[in-house]
Protein backbone atom coordinates (compact mmCIF):
# COMPACT_ATOMS: atom_id res chain seq x y z
CA UNK A 1 0.00 0.00 0.00
CA UNK A 2 1.22 3.09 -0.77
CA UNK A 3 1.28 6.76 2.12
CA UNK A 4 1.59 9.74 0.28
CA UNK A 5 1.39 13.02 1.49
CA UNK A 6 3.69 16.29 1.60
CA UNK A 7 5.98 18.14 3.32
CA UNK A 8 4.01 20.45 5.31
CA UNK A 9 4.26 23.61 7.38
CA UNK A 10 5.58 23.03 11.22
CA UNK A 11 4.75 27.01 11.59
CA UNK A 12 3.74 28.06 15.67
CA UNK A 13 5.15 24.26 16.82
CA UNK A 14 6.08 20.96 15.22
CA UNK A 15 2.50 19.75 16.26
CA UNK A 16 0.94 21.59 13.93
CA UNK A 17 2.63 19.74 11.16
CA UNK A 18 -0.30 16.78 11.13
CA UNK A 19 -3.21 19.20 11.47
CA UNK A 20 -1.44 20.14 8.42
CA UNK A 21 -1.45 16.87 7.04
CA UNK A 22 -4.75 15.81 8.05
CA UNK A 23 -6.42 19.10 5.98
CA UNK A 24 -4.91 17.72 2.23
CA UNK A 25 -6.09 14.15 2.94
CA UNK A 26 -2.27 12.77 3.49
CA UNK A 27 -1.61 9.74 4.66
CA UNK A 28 2.26 10.49 5.49
CA UNK A 29 4.19 13.66 5.58
CA UNK A 30 7.21 15.42 6.03
CA UNK A 31 8.56 18.73 8.16
CA UNK A 32 11.34 20.51 9.65
CA UNK A 33 11.57 19.84 13.29
CA UNK A 34 13.56 23.14 13.37
CA UNK A 35 13.82 26.26 11.61
CA UNK A 36 15.45 25.31 8.58
CA UNK A 37 17.68 28.13 7.64
CA UNK A 38 18.74 28.47 11.41
CA UNK A 39 22.02 26.71 13.34
CA UNK A 40 20.79 26.48 16.18
CA UNK A 41 16.70 26.07 18.08
CA UNK A 42 15.34 25.99 21.43
CA UNK A 43 15.33 21.84 22.76
CA UNK A 44 11.62 20.67 22.38
CA UNK A 45 10.00 20.39 25.59
CA UNK A 46 7.50 18.31 26.87
CA UNK A 47 4.51 19.71 25.97
CA UNK A 48 5.49 20.62 22.51
CA UNK A 49 6.59 16.74 22.67
CA UNK A 50 3.37 15.59 23.73
CA UNK A 51 1.00 17.86 21.29
CA UNK A 52 3.25 16.67 18.42
CA UNK A 53 2.41 13.05 19.45
CA UNK A 54 -1.50 13.81 20.45
CA UNK A 55 -2.17 14.94 16.98
CA UNK A 56 -0.26 12.31 14.99
CA UNK A 57 -2.25 10.35 16.87
CA UNK A 58 -5.43 12.21 16.02
CA UNK A 59 -4.05 12.35 12.31
CA UNK A 60 -4.20 8.04 11.81
CA UNK A 61 -0.29 8.69 10.51
CA UNK A 62 2.13 6.37 11.55
CA UNK A 63 5.22 7.72 12.82
CA UNK A 64 7.18 5.46 10.42
CA UNK A 65 5.16 7.33 8.04
CA UNK A 66 6.68 10.57 8.64
CA UNK A 67 10.01 11.53 6.72
CA UNK A 68 11.52 14.59 9.11
CA UNK A 69 13.78 16.61 6.92
CA UNK A 70 17.00 18.22 8.32
CA UNK A 71 18.08 22.30 8.20
CA UNK A 72 19.79 22.95 4.37
CA UNK A 73 22.82 24.61 6.34
CA UNK A 74 24.30 21.15 7.36
CA UNK A 75 27.22 19.49 4.73
CA UNK A 76 28.16 16.48 6.28
CA UNK A 77 31.28 16.61 3.75
CA UNK A 78 32.17 20.27 4.41
CA UNK A 79 36.09 20.66 3.22
CA UNK A 80 36.74 22.57 6.62
CA UNK A 81 37.26 20.26 9.64
CA UNK A 82 35.72 23.31 11.98
CA UNK A 83 32.37 24.07 9.52
CA UNK A 84 32.24 19.94 9.16
CA UNK A 85 32.32 19.86 13.00
CA UNK A 86 30.25 22.28 13.24
CA UNK A 87 27.52 20.30 10.56
CA UNK A 88 27.63 16.93 12.76
CA UNK A 89 26.85 18.75 15.71
CA UNK A 90 23.45 19.81 14.17
CA UNK A 91 22.98 16.87 12.33
CA UNK A 92 23.07 14.77 16.05
CA UNK A 93 20.66 17.47 17.78
CA UNK A 94 17.99 17.06 14.86
CA UNK A 95 18.50 12.97 14.90
CA UNK A 96 17.96 13.75 19.21
CA UNK A 97 14.74 15.65 18.07
CA UNK A 98 13.10 12.96 15.82
CA UNK A 99 13.68 10.54 18.42
CA UNK A 100 11.98 12.59 21.14
CA UNK A 101 8.88 12.64 18.73
CA UNK A 102 9.07 9.14 18.38
CA UNK A 103 9.63 9.08 14.93
CA UNK A 104 12.23 6.72 13.14
CA UNK A 105 13.33 8.84 10.05
CA UNK A 106 15.28 11.95 9.73
CA UNK A 107 16.35 12.67 5.47
CA UNK A 108 19.20 14.41 4.53
CA UNK A 109 21.00 15.87 1.73
CA UNK A 110 24.81 14.10 1.82
CA UNK A 111 26.95 17.00 1.08
CA UNK A 112 28.98 19.54 -1.20
CA UNK A 113 32.39 19.13 -2.09
CA UNK A 114 32.65 22.82 -2.52
CA UNK A 115 34.59 22.44 -5.16
CA UNK A 116 38.05 22.52 -2.77
CA UNK A 117 38.05 18.15 -2.43
CA UNK A 118 37.44 15.80 -4.64
CA UNK A 119 34.31 13.68 -4.72
CA UNK A 120 35.96 10.70 -3.12
CA UNK A 121 37.15 12.53 -0.18
CA UNK A 122 33.78 14.10 0.22
CA UNK A 123 31.92 11.10 0.27
CA UNK A 124 34.84 9.67 3.17
CA UNK A 125 34.23 12.23 4.88
CA UNK A 126 29.93 12.18 4.83
CA UNK A 127 30.24 8.54 5.52
CA UNK A 128 32.80 9.70 8.37
CA UNK A 129 30.10 12.02 9.64
CA UNK A 130 26.91 9.55 9.41
CA UNK A 131 28.96 6.77 11.23
CA UNK A 132 29.70 9.65 14.36
CA UNK A 133 25.95 10.39 14.40
CA UNK A 134 24.94 6.39 14.44
CA UNK A 135 27.49 6.16 17.49
CA UNK A 136 26.38 9.23 19.51
CA UNK A 137 22.09 9.08 18.89
CA UNK A 138 20.17 5.84 19.00
CA UNK A 139 16.63 4.66 16.93
CA UNK A 140 16.18 7.22 13.84
CA UNK A 141 17.58 5.67 10.91
CA UNK A 142 19.77 8.32 8.56
CA UNK A 143 17.81 8.76 5.12
CA UNK A 144 20.29 9.88 2.37
CA UNK A 145 18.29 11.60 -0.20
CA UNK A 146 19.42 11.87 -4.08
CA UNK A 147 20.42 14.97 -5.36
CA UNK A 148 20.08 16.86 -8.50
CA UNK A 149 23.91 16.80 -8.77
CA UNK A 150 23.53 20.77 -8.87
CA UNK A 151 26.71 23.01 -7.96
CA UNK A 152 28.77 20.89 -5.59
CA UNK A 153 26.01 18.20 -4.44
CA UNK A 154 26.84 15.05 -4.33
CA UNK A 155 24.14 12.37 -4.40
CA UNK A 156 23.87 12.84 -7.61
CA UNK A 157 25.09 9.08 -9.13
CA UNK A 158 23.57 6.13 -7.03
CA UNK A 159 26.97 4.62 -6.92
CA UNK A 160 27.17 7.50 -4.76
CA UNK A 161 24.00 6.27 -2.26
CA UNK A 162 25.37 2.56 -2.54
CA UNK A 163 29.19 3.96 -0.97
CA UNK A 164 27.10 5.62 1.64
CA UNK A 165 25.15 2.60 2.69
CA UNK A 166 28.45 0.15 1.86
CA UNK A 167 30.20 2.20 4.43
CA UNK A 168 27.63 2.33 6.78
CA UNK A 169 28.39 0.92 10.35
CA UNK A 170 24.94 -0.36 10.95
CA UNK A 171 22.97 -1.12 8.15
CA UNK A 172 19.92 -1.26 10.21
CA UNK A 173 20.14 2.20 10.76
CA UNK A 174 20.68 3.79 7.28
CA UNK A 175 18.26 3.88 4.50
CA UNK A 176 17.95 6.04 1.21
CA UNK A 177 15.21 8.85 -0.12
CA UNK A 178 14.59 8.61 -4.11
CA UNK A 179 13.36 12.15 -5.59
CA UNK A 180 12.07 11.82 -8.86
CA UNK A 181 12.66 15.44 -9.86
CA UNK A 182 16.52 14.61 -8.96
CA UNK A 183 16.67 11.09 -10.32
CA UNK A 184 15.61 12.41 -13.27
CA UNK A 185 17.78 15.45 -13.99
CA UNK A 186 20.77 13.91 -12.45
CA UNK A 187 20.38 11.26 -15.88
CA UNK A 188 17.79 8.08 -14.68
CA UNK A 189 15.03 8.24 -17.31
CA UNK A 190 11.64 7.07 -15.81
CA UNK A 191 9.50 8.37 -18.22
CA UNK A 192 8.11 5.10 -19.95
CA UNK A 193 7.97 1.16 -18.75
CA UNK A 194 11.39 0.29 -20.42
CA UNK A 195 13.19 3.46 -19.15
CA UNK A 196 12.08 3.38 -15.62
CA UNK A 197 12.73 -0.89 -15.16
CA UNK A 198 16.03 -0.25 -16.84
CA UNK A 199 16.65 2.84 -13.94
CA UNK A 200 14.85 0.92 -11.22
CA UNK A 201 17.30 -1.73 -11.99
CA UNK A 202 20.32 -0.55 -11.53
CA UNK A 203 19.15 1.33 -8.18
CA UNK A 204 18.22 -2.26 -6.93
CA UNK A 205 22.01 -3.87 -7.76
CA UNK A 206 23.60 -0.39 -6.66
CA UNK A 207 21.91 0.64 -3.59
CA UNK A 208 19.22 -2.31 -3.16
CA UNK A 209 15.18 -2.00 -2.67
CA UNK A 210 15.57 -3.04 0.60
CA UNK A 211 17.32 0.05 1.70
CA UNK A 212 14.31 2.47 0.14
CA UNK A 213 12.99 4.39 3.04
CA UNK A 214 11.06 7.35 1.89
CA UNK A 215 10.40 8.86 -1.91
CA UNK A 216 9.63 12.69 -2.95
CA UNK A 217 7.05 12.54 -5.69
CA UNK A 218 8.33 15.53 -7.82
CA UNK A 219 8.32 16.30 -12.00
CA UNK A 220 10.60 18.17 -13.08
CA UNK A 221 11.47 21.25 -15.15
CA UNK A 222 14.66 20.78 -16.37
CA UNK A 223 15.00 17.81 -18.83
CA UNK A 224 16.48 15.03 -18.20
CA UNK A 225 20.88 14.96 -17.29
CA UNK A 226 20.57 18.46 -16.65
CA UNK A 227 21.89 18.67 -13.08
CA UNK A 228 19.24 21.58 -12.35
CA UNK A 229 17.32 20.89 -9.16
CA UNK A 230 13.75 22.83 -10.00
CA UNK A 231 10.80 20.91 -9.08
CA UNK A 232 7.31 21.12 -11.25
CA UNK A 233 3.54 19.89 -10.42
CA UNK A 234 2.86 16.27 -11.08
CA UNK A 235 2.29 15.12 -14.67
CA UNK A 236 2.94 19.20 -15.76
CA UNK A 237 6.90 18.50 -15.73
CA UNK A 238 9.10 16.84 -18.20
CA UNK A 239 8.69 13.43 -16.67
CA UNK A 240 5.46 13.28 -17.31
CA UNK A 241 2.35 10.91 -15.50
CA UNK A 242 3.18 7.65 -16.59
CA UNK A 243 6.20 7.69 -14.08
CA UNK A 244 4.04 8.43 -11.38
CA UNK A 245 1.81 5.63 -12.45
CA UNK A 246 4.42 3.05 -12.66
CA UNK A 247 5.98 3.97 -9.38
CA UNK A 248 2.17 3.91 -8.21
CA UNK A 249 1.70 0.22 -9.20
CA UNK A 250 5.44 -1.12 -8.20
CA UNK A 251 4.87 -3.16 -5.14
CA UNK A 252 8.84 -2.72 -3.84
CA UNK A 253 7.97 1.00 -3.07
CA UNK A 254 5.33 0.12 -0.16
CA UNK A 255 4.81 1.31 3.08
CA UNK A 256 6.97 3.96 3.15
CA UNK A 257 6.44 7.79 3.02
CA UNK A 258 5.70 9.28 -0.24
CA UNK A 259 6.36 12.62 0.21
CA UNK A 260 5.16 16.06 -2.40
CA UNK A 261 7.79 19.21 -2.59
CA UNK A 262 5.43 20.13 -5.95
CA UNK A 263 5.43 24.01 -6.31
CA UNK A 264 1.67 24.42 -5.92
CA UNK A 265 0.94 23.31 -2.13
CA UNK A 266 -2.69 24.89 -2.93
CA UNK A 267 -3.15 21.69 -5.35
CA UNK A 268 -1.46 19.36 -2.89
CA UNK A 269 -4.68 18.00 -1.94
CA UNK A 270 -5.99 17.11 -5.67
CA UNK A 271 -2.41 15.94 -6.67
CA UNK A 272 -2.44 13.41 -3.68
CA UNK A 273 -5.83 12.11 -5.32
CA UNK A 274 -4.70 12.32 -8.71
CA UNK A 275 -1.82 9.68 -7.52
CA UNK A 276 -4.09 7.13 -6.13
CA UNK A 277 -6.43 7.04 -8.79
CA UNK A 278 -3.25 5.85 -10.12
CA UNK A 279 -3.14 2.78 -8.82
CA UNK A 280 -4.19 -0.16 -11.02
CA UNK A 281 -6.83 -2.64 -9.33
Amino acid sequence: MKYIGAHVSASGGVFNAPLNAMKIGAKAFALFTKNQRQWVAKPLDDEVISKFKANLELSGILPKHVLPHDSYLINLGHPEVEKREKSLTAFIDELNRCDELGLDKLNFHPGSHLKKISEEQCLEFISQSMNEAIRKTKNVKLVIENTAGQGSNLGYKLEHLGYLVENCIDKGRVGVCLDTCHFFTSGYDIRNKETYEQSMKKFDTIVGFKYLAGMHLNDSKPDLGSRVDRHDSIGKGKIGLEAFRLIMNDERIDDIPMILETIDENIWEQEIKLLYSLVEK
